[in-house]
């Protein structure tokens, strides 16, 4: 089942505005359907609308969620890999 968003969503997880969201819904550059009067966003489609352009991939880096990439690191030892076993692997 593929992942829909909102146009307000759309914008604040790829840092752009709702503005620019509803413009490339005009354009037909990402796909959506409408459900009760709102549109919903395939997922799937708006991340490759989104790295079609420079200025858009860097703002998704930096005011997007791209922003918390860097805070993703998992610290606790028993869902971190185990670097032992990672060393086997590669052998």
């Amino acid at each position: 089942m593929p992942i829909r968003v909102s146009v307000s969503e759309a914008g604040r997880l790829f840092g752009v505005s709702t503005k620019t969201i509803r413009q490339a819904i005009k354009n037909e550059e990402i796909r959506y359907i409408v459900s009760m009067g709102r549109y919903k966003i395939n997922f799937e489609s708006l991340l490759l609308w989104s790295q079609k352009s420079t200025r858009r991939r860097n703002l998704l880096s930096t005011t997007g969620i791209g922003r918390f990439v860097g805070k993703w690191n998992i610290h606790n030892k028993k869902y971190s890999p185990n670097v032992e076993l990672l060393k086997k692997l590669k052998q």
